[in-house]
């Protein structure tokens, strides 16, 4: 699909503008140099699927905080519900006077979550806090320490998480040594590998039996698609199959849905495209609209496994927050919302691969709903994070942003609200063209 009509320019300064190199400016007396910025815009306001920096510059966002505006930024249902908490109470933590909104979030996710069996649900703050809290749910229920992982994963910035990345740098990069008994193997990379899903699966699980023993797992952690390892989706057949081996070896398989569940992809969870069903999934992200809720959701005898007041910490299931929560999780299953996450995801991904035949750099085109990857490669196929860092500014000039994803930060990661409209997606098309016809 090729987009030729005319798009009023949304940035009206150099980029970064004025306002925002001033702001810089100071940010580099006051904050950390271990706190990036990819995009060095000041952000003054936001609506829908639009962003406005301090220097009046608008532009479209396919970042949505990293997937968190699922469905838009101010999203009005879930900021009127938290305005009404806060001038009820913002806080008494669940564990000392408890409140109904964390039980009906949790109520709301069990009812939604993949598989019919009996579920329980637990809240925390933050996704790499929910990941810890899984793995020390898995390990309670089994009694074991090892934990798996897959190659090109990302789970998080805490200690227990660096060790699950796949990436060393930057995130561990001078952080000491990373905890142990976490072991790696294979993911499912049909652009690269080549391989059926029932062929990466056997090829993953033998690499496991070799290197953990499989009497040894706790758990096996797995995205159902990687959104920073670079979008990748996996052959079908992949995730059944490592689930069927974890059941037959009394390993909890857990689906980190943090980026992927929640609607992004037009279901409920990610899982769900892949006749799927984890022993837990975890959420966090968009579940709140912008507020910061996570959650494990899981198999009953799994979740109870730890003993009473082994979970949770000061702000799990903040009121305001589990607020917020209940309007998006109901607005997540109201008709109409995932049909429209598949609309745009049909929109998008058709109109990418226009790009991809007019313009040979890009490698690869995948994705689904509101999550789709481009793969910028050299002519021998190989990675090229020079055109992906190029094509991040060249966009962002043009009023789009785009964030980045592959181990060589080569993938233009795009993760739009799936309440985003048809125009804002052909304009959006619109600049990828032009700025891909500039590099």
């Amino acid at each position: 699909m090729t987009t030729t009509t005319a798009f009023a320019p949304r940035v009206r300064t150099e980029i970064p503008g004025p306002r925002s190199r001033q702001i810089q400016k100071t940010r580099a007396q006051e904050v950390s140099a271990s706190v990036g910025a990819a995009i060095p815009v000041y952000i003054a306001s936001a609506s829908g699927s639009v962003l406005t920096d301090v220097d009046g510059n608008e532009f479209i966002d396919f970042g949505s905080g990293i997937g968190v505006l699922t469905l838009g930024h101010v999203n009005p249902a879930a900021v009127a519900a938290a305005i009404a908490q806060t001038r009820k109470f913002t806080h008494t933590l669940f564990t000392i006077t408890p409140y109904e909104s964390y039980v009906e979030v949790c109520r709301l996710l069990n009812a939604m979550a993949p598989g019919s069996f009996e579920k329980r649900s637990v809240l925390s703050s933050t996704g790499a806090e929910a990941i810890e809290n899984a793995v020390k749910i898995a390990r309670a229920a089994t009694g074991r320490n090892g934990v798996a992982v897959v190659d090109h994963a990302y789970h998080g910035r805490t200690n227990m998480t660096l060790g699950m990345n796949y990436q060393y740098a930057p995130y561990a990069t001078g952080a000491g040594p990373r905890p142990g008994e976490i072991y790696r193997t294979n993911n499912s990379y049909p652009y690269r590998d080549g391989l059926t899903g029932p062929e990466a699966a056997r090829r993953a699980i033998e690499r496991l039996e070799v290197t953990a023993g499989a009497e040894n797992l706790a758990c096996l952690v797995v995205e159902p698609i990687q959104g920073e390892g670079g979008v990748i989706v996996p052959a079908d057949g992949f995730l059944p199959a490592l689930q069927e081996w974890c059941n037959r070896h009394g390993i909890v398989i857990i689906a980190d849905e943090i980026q992927v569940g929640l609607g992004r992809t037009g279901t409920l969870f990610a899982s769900e495209h892949f006749d799927f069903e984890p022993d837990l999934v975890v959420t966090a992200k968009a579940i709140a609209g912008g507020f910061p809720v996570s959650a494990v959701t899981g198999r009953a005898p799994i979740m109870d496994a730890m003993i009473t007041g082994g979970l949770s910490g000061t702000f799990s299931g903040n009121p305001v927050g589990c607020a917020a929560a209940v309007e998006i999780l109901g607005q997540l299953q109201q008709a109409g919302t995932l049909e429209r996450a598949r609309a745009v995801g049909e929109r998008i991904h058709d109109g990418l691969l226009a790009l991809k035949d007019d313009f040979p750099i890009i490698g690869d085109v995948r994705g689904l709903g509101g999550l789709h990857g481009i793969e910028f490669v050299h002519e021998d196929g190989s990675p090229n994070p020079v055109a992906f860092g190029r094509m991040l500014s060249l966009v962002a000039e043009r009023g789009l942003i785009a964030l980045p994803g592959g181990d060589h930060h080569h993938v233009l990661r795009m993760l739009p609200a799936i309440t985003i409209s048809d125009e804002l997606i052909d304009e959006a098309l619109h600049i990828l063209r032009e700025a891909l016809g500039a590099l």
